[in-house]
């Protein structure tokens, strides 16, 4: 069939009974394989049988080939369940999906994805049934929290998904100018009256900087907003076992859908940030006028990389909260509800302590 789908085709999914399936089978029963976070190995939905992975470490990739292949794909296309044989439309961008007709998630071949490879893939270390007390437990330590929500909290509606990422090593050199200034008081005289003023001393900088940088991480997918991935940062991305689609089963699973050229335009302006950050660190200063800073960059590679996310809500008051879980860490990030009542107190509080600063100055 032809990789640009009929447009009436896209929702279609469809079963083939002649064709015969056998990967991800048990090797004892026939039945079903997942990949299961406790023990890092395939295991048998039926029998609750184990079996080893090939211990493969993903490698670095060098820059240009994310240059070069880094393209965003946008037409559809058919894959078949590698358990029942069943073939289904995966809409662009995707590589792992549920299928109807056995329950199993259809993972794509990784020779059969458009663009570029996963090179490797942080697994999941824990199911969900851990994620959901992570989640819970972080939403009952929320201070703003309604006390009602945090007694009946409830994690609903998990799924675990391997989202993308660009990790980016480089080294980078820089000279840098600019001018910065130190704030310092003193006390003059008026009339018989002290006053203590505040003056800046300003002065120039120059010098040079080196700064490596080491699987810097950068969100691949606008379907998990940045400041989420952000926030459930780090993600174990070094030395990791290389992409394979066993990793895959019974999750879901997205590939990335920012080019490239974006994801290494992100790459840098995250790296001049932290520069430019590493360059003032130097300096006892208050006040900066200017900082000009010239980097070349050098020893460039990258890693197309899936992370394990969970992903659920809560339930209060008629509305949803959506929670993330970092599935490798623990590390969880989201939203709850916030008490009113909770806040207005820190509010007044926060008043008087303010008003009671201003009469002790006003008396002083």
């Amino acid at each position: 069939m032809s990789k640009k789908i009929d447009e009436r085709l896209q929702k279609k999914i469809y079963n083939d009974q002649d064709v015969a399936v056998e990967d991800f089978k048990c090797k004892n029963c026939g039945g079903q394989t997942v990949y299961d976070p406790k023990t890092q190995k395939l295991k048998c939905r039926y029998c609750d049988s184990l079996f080893d992975l090939p211990k493969v470490q993903a490698e670095e990739q060098d820059i240009e080939k994310l240059l070069k292949q880094g393209k965003v794909w946008s037409e559809a296309d058919v894959y078949q369940c590698q358990s029942c044989g069943a073939k289904e439309i995966l809409q662009a961008g995707e590589i792992s999906v549920l299928c109807p007709f056995c329950g199993t998630n259809s993972v794509v071949k990784v020779e059969e994805l458009p663009g570029l490879k996963p090179d490797g893939v942080d697994t999941f270390k824990f199911d969900k049934k851990q994620a959901a007390i992570k989640a819970e437990t972080w939403a009952k330590r929320k201070h703003f929290a309604p006390n009602a929500f945090k007694r009946s909290v409830k994690a609903e509606h998990i799924h675990g998904i391997y989202n993308p990422v660009f990790t980016f090593d480089a080294k980078t050199t820089s000279t840098y100018r600019g001018r910065l200034g130190k704030n310092y008081t003193r006390t003059i005289y008026h009339n018989g009256q002290s006053q203590v003023v505040t003056e800046t001393k300003y002065f120039n900088i120059r010098g040079t900087n080196k700064l490596d940088f080491d699987d810097l991480l950068v969100q691949a997918s606008s379907n998990i907003d940045e400041s989420i991935i952000n926030s459930l940062q780090p993600f174990r991305t070094r030395e990791l076992p290389a992409y394979q689609e066993e990793y895959l089963r019974g999750f879901g699973a997205s590939a990335y859908n920012k080019s490239g050229q974006q994801c290494i335009k992100e790459c840098r302006e995250l790296m001049r940030s932290k520069i430019e950050r590493n360059i003032l660190s130097q300096y006892d200063y208050d006040v900066k006028v200017n900082l000009k800073v010239q980097t070349t960059f050098s020893g460039q590679t990258f890693k197309y990389v899936l992370v394990p996310i969970y992903v659920g809500h809560y339930r209060y008051r008629k509305k949803l909260y959506n929670f993330y879980v970092n599935g490798d860490s623990g590390k969880v990030a989201g939203k709850t509800p916030v008490s009113v009542f909770k806040v207005g107190l820190v509010v007044l509080l926060v008043l008087a302590i303010v008003a009671g600063l201003v009469y002790l100055m006003v008396r002083g």
